[in-house]
C-alpha cells in the first residue's frame, strides 16, 4: 500500500479529473508502469514475478458468487413447521419435536437434520405466515401423532361450547388444519393459568368479536374483558337520500321490464 500511495496516489494528487473513466485510465497507466519497473535488489519486476509464480497457480473463479448465510438451531413443532423471524417453514412431519438446523440467506431457507438437508424453501418475510411443502404433510391427518381437529374440539368441549367452537373456527381459518394446532394447544394451556369459566367466557367474547386467535383470547383474559358484558354493535340506520332506492324500486323496475 505504501508503494501504491507513493507511485500512484501521490503522483495524481495535483491533477483534476472530470470523470471516473478519466481517473481510472490515469491509474491504470501508472499501475502498469509500477508493475513493469525493475526491482532494485532482485531480478525482474512485479509483473515478471506474477507471471512466473502466481499466475500458474491461479484457479478459475467459482461459477456462482459467494452468498452470505446464517445458521440457527430450531425444533420442529407439532405442526411440523419451524420458526424463522416469525415465519413458519415446513419439514417432513416425521421430524416433529426433533432438533434441526436452519441455514438461511436473503432468499433461501435450508433445513438440515443430522447433517442431511431435509427441506428447502424460498425465504418469506411475512410474519405469521406459513410456507408448506405438500410433500411434508402426513398422508392421513387422522393418524397424525394422535392429534386431529376433532380431538382438539372434543378437548375444548370439556371447557365449554364456546371454546370448542373457537378451536373449530381457528382450524377452519388455516389452509391446512395442522397449521392451527399450535394456537389451539396454546388456547387449551390457558386453562392452567385461568379458571375454566373465565376461559370459556373469553372464548365466547372472541367469537362474538370475530377475533379468532390465541392471542386475542390471551389479551381478553389479561385485561379482564371476559368479566364484562358484551355490548351489541348497533347497525346504523340507512340514511334518507334520493339516490338510496331500496328493494321496492327494483321490484317495480323488474315488473316494468317484463311488461
Amino acid at each position: 500500500m505504501l508503494i501504491v500511495e507513493r507511485w500512484i496516489v501521490a503522483a495524481l494528487r495535483h491533477r483534476t479529473f472530470f470523470s471516473l473513466a478519466e481517473l481510472n485510465a490515469a491509474i491504470w497507466e501508472l499501475l502498469d508502469r509500477l508493475n513493469t519497473r525493475p526491482f532494485r535488489k532482485l531480478p525482474g519486476s512485479r509483473r515478471a514475478l506474477f507471471d512466473s509464480v502466481d499466475k500458474p497457480a491461479l484457479r478459475p473463479l467459482p461459477a456462482t458468487p459467494y452468498v452470505f448465510a446464517e445458521w440457527k438451531r430450531a425444533r420442529a413443532n407439532i405442526d411440523y413447521h419451524v420458526d424463522l423471524d416469525g415465519h413458519h417453514y415446513s419439514v417432513p412431519y416425521q421430524l416433529v419435536h426433533h432438533a434441526v438446523e436452519l441455514r438461511f440467506t436473503a432468499t433461501i431457507v435450508e433445513i438440515f437434520h443430522q447433517g442431511q438437508r431435509v427441506a428447502s424453501h424460498l425465504r418469506s418475510y411475512r410474519r405469521g405466515g406459513f410456507t408448506t411443502d405438500p410433500a411434508h404433510r402426513p398422508k392421513a391427518h387422522q393418524r397424525y401423532l394422535a392429534w386431529t381437529p376433532s380431538r382438539l374440539a372434543r378437548w375444548g368441549a370439556t371447557i365449554g361450547p364456546a371454546t370448542a367452537a373457537l378451536i373449530t373456527a381457528i382450524l377452519a381459518s388455516r389452509p391446512h388444519p395442522e397449521q392451527g394446532y399450535r394456537s389451539c394447544l396454546g388456547l387449551l394451556r390457558l386453562s392452567k393459568q385461568y379458571p375454566v369459566a373465565r376461559l370459556e367466557a373469553a372464548c365466547a367474547r372472541a367469537l362474538a368479536l370475530r377475533a379468532q386467535s390465541y392471542k386475542s383470547v390471551q389479551s381478553i383474559l389479561r385485561t379482564g374483558l371476559d368479566g364484562q358484558a358484551l355490548v351489541p354493535v348497533a347497525t346504523p340506520p340507512r340514511p334518507a337520500h334520493a339516490h338510496v332506492r331500496g328493494p321496492a324500486y327494483y321490484a317495480h323496475k323488474e315488473a316494468s321490464d317484463v311488461a
